[in-house]
């Protein structure tokens, strides 16, 4: 009986499969538990904090491959834009979504009739690819945005010469099929270039220059991404600035008040992935014999502890790029190492068996690494 009701053997096979679907995720391991509460908490902190400003933020999914999941709450909490560097990720949201997309990385060659059918906007830096998407846009009898980059000296993409970036600018105002709607830069991702009120307030001056040769006010200028924020707290973020390529923050909060110090109640184990002991011993902490490389062709330094209880967990570099990015939700543990498929902790002073899994926040790397892997089980939460 079910409800009250009698079962039949259709009832009956459901009540297994479902039976079988729950104990199936919660023994499944390595896991990558993503809680869409968490997510939505900081979507909403970010989102207000910034209207408040007048910065629209183009929502930055790549960090967790786009899941269908995490877009569709994006869309549902309001977001106006969601952003991604992979076109197959644009491609699988316009399926399913209506939002405008954005290309995050400078469109190739190769793919431009897909840029102009999935990709609202792009990000361009090269007057020969512009040239191939106002062509594909005329075959495709339709439009395209784009945003004309800066290189503000982090060495990505972007124009270095201003003098180019403006001549740029007004032959893509003389195209039929492509609207330049504004300028932007990237900083911090490769260079490490920090945002200032310096390197914003060049981008504004060269936005106003590029202005005044077209005659019209640029829509957008895009002041980069979560590593702008804290110029916001500094009073020092230039006005004309309105627009952001938000990613981190929502997904995992833990940047901005970690390596900036900014005051925002951002969650930070909205990922958080779990893995279980399959061996547990104690050993010396410092290798013995004669060194080598090891496996990835690096010659690491050790330390020697002494004689350690050490645990060996299930999951390794494959599933999470780098160890060394992780933080453990039991502070008694202590990373040590990895190599492809194996997390070596210290548990000195704790009480693990084995078979249990012990659980750990991401940084940035790991949360994508962990998302790609095909080797990690997803469950959402919330």
């Amino acid at each position: 009986m079910v409800g009250g009701k009698r079962t039949g053997l259709g009832d009956f096979i459901l009540l297994i499969i479902v039976y079988n679907k729950v104990k199936m995720e919660v023994s499944m391991y390595p896991r990558l538990e993503i809680d869409k509460n968490k997510i939505k908490n900081n979507l909403n902190v970010l989102t207000t904090f910034l209207n408040k400003e007048g910065i629209k933020m183009t929502s930055v999914i790549k960090g967790c491959a786009s899941m269908n999941q995490v877009a569709e709450l994006y869309v549902a909490c309001g977001s106006d834009s969601l952003g991604s560097s992979r076109m197959s990720h644009l491609k699988r949201i316009k399926s399913f979504l209506d939002i405008e997309t954005m290309l995050l990385r400078i469109p190739m060659l190769s793919e431009i009739e897909d840029v102009v059918k999935y990709a609202d906007i792009s990000l361009n830096s090269e007057f020969q690819t512009i040239q191939a998407l106002n062509q594909a846009c005329k075959e495709q009898k339709t439009s395209h945005d784009i945003i004309l980059m800066m290189d503000l000296g982090d060495l990505r993409e972007g124009y270095f010469d201003v003098d180019e970036m403006i001549e740029v600018a007004k032959e893509v105002e003389r195209m039929n099929h492509i609207n330049l709607k504004g300028i932007g830069a990237n900083l911090s991702c490769y260079g490490s270039i920090r945002p200032t009120c310096d390197n914003m307030t060049q981008l504004v001056e060269v936005a106003e220059m590029i202005e005044s040769e077209l005659n019209r006010k640029l829509d957008i200028i895009s002041g980069g991404a979560t590593s702008t924020i804290p110029l916001i707290f500094e009073g020092c973020l230039p006005s004309r600035i309105n627009h952001l390529r938000i990613g981190e923050s929502v997904l995992l909060g833990r940047e901005l008040g970690e390596f900036y110090e900014c005051d925002l109640p951002l969650e930070t184990d909205s990922f958080v992935i779990k893995a279980e002991l399959v061996e547990l011993k104690e050993k010396p902490s410092y290798p013995i014999g004669e060194m080598l490389y090891d496996a990835f062709g690096n010659k690491p330094e050790y330390i020697d502890y002494g004689i350690q209880k050490r645990g060996i967990l299930a999951i390794g570099k494959q599933d999470i790029g780098s160890h060394e990015k992780l933080i453990p939700k039991d502070d008694r543990i202590l990373v040590v190492g990895s190599s492809s498929d194996h997390l070596i902790v210290a548990l000195d002073d704790t009480d693990y068996i084995l078979g249990d899994v012990i659980e750990f926040e991401l940084y940035y790397q790991p949360m994508l690494f962990a998302v790609l892997s095909s080797d990690v089980y997803k469950v959402f939460k919330g």
